[in-house]
Formats: C-alpha cells, structure tokens, sequence
C-alpha cells in the first residue's frame, strides 16, 4: 500500500452557533499511525469523517497526499474507514461483506476471489470466511470490517473506536494485532478513541482534543511526561495540580513517595506534610488520598505481598522529585 501524508490546516467546522473544530491543524506522516484523543464532544470523531469526506469544514484545508481534497466525495477520496459499529451485512458471509468494495469497483471476478482470500488470511480469519456476522464474535466481526475496508487498498485507514465494542481482555489483544498489522502494511492510520491506554499503547503520535481545540500533540512519552496544560495532565493519564507562583504545577501520582511523618527533605525533591484520609487497592499499586491542608494529593504506591496498608489517619510526608514536577501553561 502507498503511504501518503494527512495535513490539516486551520480547519473550522461548525453547525450553526455549535462551533465543533476551531482552527484546527495537523501534520501527519506518511505511514504514521496516529491517535485523535479526547472526551465526547472533543470533536476527534468530527474530524475523522472530515478526512473520510462525510463532514465539510467550512475554513481552513484538508490535503491527503498532494490533493486538497475539499468537494471530493467520500468514495473519490481513496481512504478507508473502520466504524464503531463495523456496519456489516447481517445476511451475507464474512467474504461477501470483504468482497462488496471490489464489486462496486468493478473488479473481475477472479481477481476479486483472490483479493478476498488475501485480505481474510491478513487479519486471521481465512477459515472462517463462509461464516455470517452473527456466527462470529466481537473481536472476528471487528476484523472483517478490517478486512474490508484493507481490501481496496487505500492510502489512508480511519478507525473509529473501532474497539469500542469489545470486552476488556479481547481489547487488548485485538489492539496488539492492529499494531502489527499496521506496521506490516505501513499504511497511513488515523484511529480515534477516548482511551488513553489504547492510544499511548498503540500509536506512534497522539493528538489531544478538546472543545474542538487540540490541546498538545506528541508521542506517548512526551504527552504523559511534559502535559502543557491542566487538561492535558488530567486526561493523559492521573496528576496532582498544585498552584506555584501564581501558576500551577502538575506531579504524577505513581512519583510520589510516602514516608512515616517526622521525614526530613532530601536534596533535590518537594516535600509536603499530611495525614491519609482514604486509599483503595488497584492490584499493583494502593492509591492513597492524602490531605494536605485543603487539598487532596493522589499517591501511588507499588504493592508487595503482605504489606499492609497506611491506616487512615496515618501522619506521612509527601516527597516528589524535582524533575518530576511540570510547569503548566495557563
């Protein structure tokens, strides 16, 4: 498959007073598998349908490849588009549901078959091709969607949500095999989800949307170790925002440390005194709730067989390292 770049510059949308994306600008690499990130109502579905031609911005341009692709109907645009929903044909098999592009298209017969077979042996499903919808489960449904949309080969695989619909551990599964795939085919991938985990888990870079405004772009790391704003900090994974200087500062959870009160400082970390007010039991880790004067401050701290946890009341001291502490943007 041919890899082409996805650029999104100054687009806004809006429906009457419902202003949906507000300048909006994005650069996306050829073969780069990238993440629109963000709550409902953020606007990352919006401006997926926008890239696929089901949405019309009304400013700014949207350019796959070389082309400005404004007017272009969804089915001239040469991308693919995985729904939440899958949107497959209840009455027909899983290779006639693969095969429905190529028929529009024209294809011949014979070469059709052998697009279809090659399409179900690369998402795992050659065996079962014969099967309707509802002979599959979830996670063999989500992939001939996969297959279909892969079928016609285009330059650029939307996905939206398309995990969604799954349970916890097929999730997870199902999200590693799509990482696989999409560095096999080396296509262009734009994926949506409100899932932090999946998109840090899964792809290369991430947009972080919100109120139809991207927040920050970066990869994993630099999204979840240099948030630039509250929100970002707060939805890319957990953080404690403390105020500083007439600004705020943000500190994840899993960097502080609890020590028995009276702790002196040491070099190089913030130290806070407080007394845990609550904690919980997440398996790894026990998350403490501690108060420090009016504030509750989130503590992460790893679990070990046998160890019991703080008591509530318990007098401790909060010790953050300095490198752990990040500056916010106002």
């Amino acid at each position: 498959m041919k890899s082409v770049a996805v650029d999104i510059r100054n687009v806004a949308l809006a429906y009457g007073s419902n202003v949906v994306l507000r300048d909006v600008s994005l650069a996306i690499a050829p073969g780069e598998f990238f993440a629109l990130l963000g709550p409902s109502g953020s606007g990352k579905t919006t401006l997926l349908r926008l890239i696929a031609g089901f949405n019309q911005h009304q400013g700014g341009e949207v350019r796959i490849g070389d082309r400005d692709v404004a007017g272009v109907p969804p089915w001239e645009r040469d991308v693919g588009m995985v729904f939440q929903s899958y949107a497959l044909w209840l009455d027909m098999s899983g290779e006639r549901n693969v095969a429905f592009g190529l028929e529009g298209r024209k294809f011949p017969r014979a070469e059709i078959r052998a697009k279809v077979a090659q399409a179900l042996e690369l998402v795992g499903l050659a065996d079962l091709g014969e099967r309707r919808p509802g002979q599959l489960s979830g996670g063999q449904q989500q992939r001939v969607a996969l297959a279909r949309t892969l079928v016609i080969e285009p330059q650029v695989l939307l996905l939206d949500e398309p995990l969604s619909n799954l349970d916890a551990k097929l999730r997870v599964h199902t999200r590693q095999e799509l990482r696989r795939l999409q560095r096999r085919l080396g296509v262009t991938t734009v994926f949506v989800t409100h899932d932090q985990e999946e998109a840090l888990t899964t792809c290369d870079r991430v947009a972080v949307m919100d109120q139809g405004v991207i927040q920050q772009v970066g990869t994993p790391m630099e999204l979840f170790d240099h948030p630039v704003n509250r929100f970002v900090a707060g939805f890319v994974g957990s953080a404690n925002v403390w105020p500083h200087g007439g600004g705020e500062v943000a500190f994840r959870p899993h960097s502080v440390t609890l020590r028995l009160a009276p702790a002196p400082a040491r070099d190089g970390e913030l130290t806070l005194p407080g007394l845990v007010e609550s904690f919980e039991f997440l398996g790894d880790a026990v998350r403490y709730e501690v108060r420090v004067g009016d504030r509750i401050v989130t503590a992460d701290v790893s679990h070990a067989r046998g160890r019991a946890p703080l008591a509530n009341g318990t007098a401790v001291v909060l010790a953050i390292p300095e490198q752990e502490i990040r500056t916010l943007q106002a």
